[in-house]
C-alpha cells in the first residue's frame, strides 16, 4: 500500500482516483499533480514504481497544503473569525449554516436530529 503525505492511498485505483483519498486533493488538483510529476493517469497504484512515487509525493510536498497543515488552518479560520464575533464565526459556534442558507425547514445535517416540543401541536376544537 502506498503512503502519500501520512495517507495509505488504495492500491488498486487509478492514481487520479487514489490522490483524492489525501485531505485538500480534489479531482482538478490530482490531476494537475500526476500531469507535474510525469505520471500515467491510467495507471494503478499497485503499478507504480518507487521513483514514481517518490515524484508524487515531491509535487504534494512543494506545492500542496494537505492533512494535518491545512486542518489545522482551516480550524485556524474559524477560531479567528469566532474570537472577533463576526457573523459568520456566531454562525460557527452555534453549529448553523454559515453561507446564508435557511434554516426554517431545512440544515437539519447541520443542526442535528429533531427534537420533540411537548404541546407544539393545537388541539382540534
Amino acid at each position: 500500500m502506498a503512503r502519500i503525505a501520512g495517507v495509505d492511498i488504495p492500491p488498486n485505483k487509478r492514481v487520479v482516483i487514489s490522490l483524492t483519498y489525501i485531505y485538500g486533493i480534489g479531482r482538478y488538483s490530482s490531476q494537475e499533480i500526476i500531469k507535474e510529476a510525469g505520471v500515467d493517469p491510467n495507471m494503478r497504484v499497485k503499478d507504480l514504481s518507487d521513483a514514481e512515487l517518490a515524484r508524487l509525493r515531491e509535487v504534494i510536498d512543494k506545492n500542496y497544503r494537505v492533512e494535518g497543515d491545512l486542518r489545522r488552518e482551516v480550524g485556524m479560520n474559524i477560531k479567528r473569525l469566532q474570537e472577533i464575533g463576526c457573523y459568520r464565526g456566531l454562525r460557527h459556534r452555534r453549529n448553523l449554516p454559515a453561507h446564508g442558507q435557511r434554516t426554517r425547514t431545512n440544515a437539519r445535517t447541520r443542526r442535528g436530529a429533531r427534537r420533540t416540543v411537548a404541546g407544539k401541536k393545537r388541539a382540534r376544537k
